[in-house]
């Protein structure tokens, strides 16, 4: 991987990744724009030698100077108060999924079907086969079908952590006797990878989260054989 690439947003794998990334881009085009004007101006007043003594106030530059800025906060809260009710917004979900942080491992639960749940710990790397990523492979991945509305309710049975999966966008917090909601859309198959992002003790770095994206048909399979 380029080392450029390391600065910037995974590849979006849902609808919302989509919207935060062109969110960022929105922002950081006006601070870029910002940031130029300032510099130019502040350029030309170092090395301007003109000068006027009799100058005491300027007030239209003052009330340009007011507005302009209401106008640019204007332009950036608009599509972030949008964000924000998408990524609050739950549609009908096909399926729903508790997620439960444990100092240190995740457990899964899917509450649509009976008596399916499981612990997911990390691989060490004395146990790990040929293939194995490092502090990032576990022994039960999450399985979920793409191109579904899936629920997930996140909480903590001990302290707190933070569920995180960047190419989706999410990252909520689990909090002990709290559910947290989020919802789940996931555009592709494929293989994405999280970890906890909250500082919950001595192995917080030791708590990998892999999410695996199937077919509904072979997502079916996989209850049946589970």
């Amino acid at each position: 991987m380029p080392m450029w690439d390391q600065f910037g947003f995974q590849d979006s794998v849902s609808p919302l990744m989509e919207q935060l990334i062109f969110f960022h881009d929105h922002t950081m085009i006006i601070l870029i724009l910002i940031t130029s004007l300032i510099s130019y101006m502040m350029w030309n007043l170092i090395w301007n030698s003109f000068l006027n003594r009799m100058l005491l106030e300027g007030q239209e530059v003052e009330t340009m100077w007011t507005i302009l800025p209401a106008f640019i906060l204007i332009f950036i809260a608009l599509p972030s108060l949008r964000l924000l009710y998408m990524l609050d917004e739950t549609n009908n979900p096909y399926l729903t999924i508790k997620i439960t942080g444990h100092q240190w491992y995740w457990s899964y639960e899917y509450s649509d079907f009976k008596d399916l749940e499981y612990d997911s710990y990390m691989i060490q790397l004395e146990d790990m086969t040929s293939g194995g990523i490092r502090l990032l492979d576990v022994d039960n991945r999450i399985i979920l079908p793409y191109k579904s509305q899936i629920r997930a309710l996140i909480t903590a049975a001990d302290v707190l952590h933070s569920w995180t999966i960047p190419a989706l966008g999410i990252k909520i917090d689990a909090v002990p006797g709290r559910l947290n909601q989020m919802m789940i859309y996931i555009a592709h198959m494929g293989l994405f990878m999280g970890q906890c992002s909250e500082i919950c003790g001595a192995n917080h770095s030791f708590m990998p989260i892999i999410m695996e994206s199937i077919p509904m048909k072979e997502f079916l399979k996989w209850l049946i054989n589970k």
